[in-house]
């Protein structure tokens, strides 16, 4: 009864749960989880438990962890290679059940040499060739969604700022999207506007948006590596006079809280937090049953959430700016490919009742957005239901919508 079988009459149960009320009786989850040989614990280890993005990464790992019982241990790495390796080398094995990490400096070979059996499930853009789950979303995707956004707007000298001075692959992959959708609107990627960093913070994004101001160039737009970044380079405009969005435009990544609450509210690319750490905690879960597939690298949905500071202030008396869901497929949120080897392109992955979406004027091939142009494909063909998008009727602000399918492999092109 307690543990809500099915096969129990409304009268016993009824029974029961007045026994259960006067003895005051709750259930021993460790006594559960020692049965089976377990802790009940897993550990989340993360680089910077005082950015909000990991803070709130945090509790959907948390929450999701509590609807399975389970308990999560923090571990704050600080992305310390040392902190990293001895976290994944399983130094709390003996407490814990598996292990969920974000890493910053490992790498391949760090994790390769890896003895412990402890369940392993990577988050984060990092590439790593290993036969690990490992979730995260389409950074060079996301970051040419911004872009695109902005020069939708009529922006044309769009800066970035976080290029990271040492090696860092999410940086990398954001002035990636950056550039590959300046050269696709025929913009030039002009590196005076790339300003690097040693951090992610806020005073990081106030000394870049200093930098290039003071180097006299004045761009129209801003796309910052992260949040924090995209709020502190917003404060630097105020000081200097500049108005957001009215002469610069600028768009954040992560969708943290405070973006929401700010004076000019932020537009920003955000990832979905919620399903990134079900999917962790799951993921984990599954190796401990045995009831994983392959390894798999899952990719998390994300959206961008359009307000004032590209969008500008709503009139008085209109409804507030609010977040708007633009562009990701397919939905609910995620597609996977093998966690290592395999080669080729990536596999969306849908399910009924979902489909692919095209965004804007760009088409989708094997789960990436391309530039509509010369080389675009035609048609979809997913499961073997052909989709055709070749007139320019069919495409809106909204994009190409493609009928709900059975899950399979986009193969245009």
């Amino acid at each position: 009864m307690v543990n809500n079988y099915q096969h129990v009459t409304p009268a016993m149960r009824e029974r029961v749960q007045r026994s259960i009320d006067a003895l005051g009786y709750r259930p021993n989850l460790a006594a559960r989880h020692l049965r089976k040989g377990r802790t009940g614990i897993i550990a989340l280890a993360l680089p910077e438990l005082g950015n909000p993005y990991f803070a709130e990464l945090a509790a959907s790992v948390i929450d999701a962890a509590s609807e399975h019982d389970y308990i999560v241990l923090l571990d704050h790495t600080g992305g310390s290679r040392e902190q990293e390796l001895l976290v994944s080398q399983g130094f709390r094995a003996r407490v814990i059940d598996g292990l969920i990490l974000s890493p910053i400096e490992l790498e391949t070979e760090d994790l390769r040499d890896r003895a412990e059996d402890v369940p392993l499930v990577l988050l984060g853009e990092r590439e790593y060739d290993l036969p690990y789950d490992h979730i995260a979303i389409d950074n060079v995707a996301a970051a040419r969604a911004a872009v695109r956004h902005l020069i939708g707007l009529g922006r044309r000298e769009v800066a970035f700022i976080g290029a990271r001075r040492r090696r860092s692959e999410p940086a990398q992959l954001r002035v990636r999207g950056w550039r590959e959708e300046l050269s696709a609107a025929g913009l030039s990627s002009d590196e005076g506007l790339v300003a690097a960093t040693d951090g992610w913070g806020h005073a990081d994004g106030a000394s870049a948006m200093n930098h290039i101001l003071d180097s006299g160039r004045r761009p129209d737009a801003v796309f910052a590596y992260n949040d924090p970044m995209a709020i502190g380079a917003m404060r630097v405009l105020h000081e200097r006079g500049l108005r957001v969005p009215e002469d610069i435009a600028v768009v954040g990544f992560d969708d943290v809280i405070e973006g929401r609450f700010g004076a000019v509210t932020l537009t920003s690319v955000s990832p979905d937090k919620t399903a990134i750490g079900r999917l962790a905690v799951e993921s984990v879960l599954a190796r401990l049953n045995d009831q994983a597939p392959e390894p798999r690298r899952i990719w998390a949905d994300y959206q961008l959430a359009e307000r004032e500071s590209t969008l500008g202030r709503p009139a008085v008396g209109a409804e507030s700016r609010s977040a708007t869901r633009l562009r990701r497929g397919p939905s609910p949120g995620t597609r996977d490919t093998p966690a290592a080897g395999g080669g080729g392109c990536d596999t969306p992955v849908s399910s009924p009742g979902t489909g692919f979406r095209a965004a804007g004027l760009a088409w989708w091939r094997c789960g990436r957005a391309l530039p509509r142009g010369r080389d675009t494909p035609a048609e979809l063909v997913v499961s073997g239901a052909t989709v055709r998008a070749d007139t320019p009727e069919r495409v809106g602000a909204g994009g190409v919508e493609v009928p709900s399918v059975a899950p399979g492999v986009c193969r245009g092109g």
